[in-house]
């Protein structure tokens, strides 16, 4: 980093690649390690962030995802421009598994005040991941952190996004300061079931902050049947393609599912999953042992 007062803070779990005899080798005072003493799960090992001593800023990254030299600049600068905000971010680019720059991300607003964020979410105008993002440490303590009860942290990141989000609102860099990779992660491989636990938990987290917040609520009334529609679609098409000895829901149950947070999140509105096509017809095989067998065979020939 061409910004060189930080520390970098290393939560080992138990790796067996050479990572942590590595970090020792380095003799650098700037990276602190703290060692797990038993394997943990990526919630259990994400949870230590609020428990660790911590800088006034942090961010976060995964292990696989690249901030570049100048990130630590880009964030100063935008601190320093923006006071008083309660999360930074700068635009970014995804990469894929050599590294290579698959595309740039969509382009964001300078500021954003939280219920600006959710609209863009659930609109898919906005590109989120959870890496790229600074907050102040007492402020992600005091939300209590990223939510390890999200199934594989899946969605748990655009939980905590909001949140420190309310607090006051969110600068954006305009300058490219770090890379996401796109590769078999766990929001890939992640299992149907899950994956719907994970998004009616994200879900209940709308309907009790709408339940606080007129903004979001006006902005859930607006685009949740965007987000919900998309999701049923998504999600169907998932659950259809894991074996029904791995999961206990249908694709029938969970469009029912669908069905009963539409009555919630948007009531009064004419929210049919079941006309459009690529939900239905998921529904159709997912209820026919010929159709999923049918299905599983043409993505294995067409993954």
């Amino acid at each position: 980093q061409t910004l060189q007062d930080f520390n970098l803070i290393v939560l080992d779990n138990c790796s067996t690649d050479g990572t942590l005899e590595w970090l020792q080798s380095l003799n650098d005072n700037k990276i602190v390690i703290h060692q797990s003493a038993n394997p943990l799960s990526i919630e259990s090992n994400w949870g230590r962030i609020k428990s660790v001593p911590k800088n006034e800023f942090i961010t976060l990254i995964g292990h696989d995802d690249l901030l570049d030299a100048h990130y630590l600049d880009v964030m100063n600068n935008l601190i320093l421009k923006h006071p008083t905000a309660s999360i930074y971010q700068a635009h970014f680019q995804y990469i894929n598994e050599s590294g290579l720059v698959l595309r740039n991300c969509k382009p964001m607003d300078e500021i954003q005040y939280a219920d600006e964020f959710l609209a863009c979410y659930m609109c898919g105008t906005i590109d989120s991941t959870g890496t790229g993002y600074m907050m102040r440490s007492k402020d992600y303590d005091t939300v209590g952190g990223i939510d390890p009860s999200f199934e594989n942290l899946i969605f748990a990141d655009y939980a905590l996004w909001t949140q420190l989000t309310l607090i006051s609102y969110k600068a954006t860099a305009s300058v490219m300061a770090f890379r996401y990779r796109i590769h078999n992660s766990l929001s890939k491989t992640t299992g149907a079931q899950q994956y719907q636990q994970a998004f009616e938990k994200f879900l209940n987290f709308i309907i009790a902050l709408s339940e606080k917040n007129s903004k979001v609520k006006m902005i859930t009334l607006r685009y949740g049947k965007t987000m919900l529609m998309y999701y049923c679609e998504s999600l169907s098409h998932r659950i259809l393609k894991t074996p029904r000895n791995q999961r206990e829901i249908t694709v029938e149950d969970f469009i029912q599912k669908c069905n009963e947070y539409a009555e919630i999140l948007i009531p009064g509105q004419d929210f049919k999953p079941s006309k459009k096509f690529r939900i239905n017809i998921a529904r159709i095989l997912d209820n026919s042992i010929v159709g999923r067998n049918l299905f599983l065979v043409f993505k294995q020939m067409f993954p």
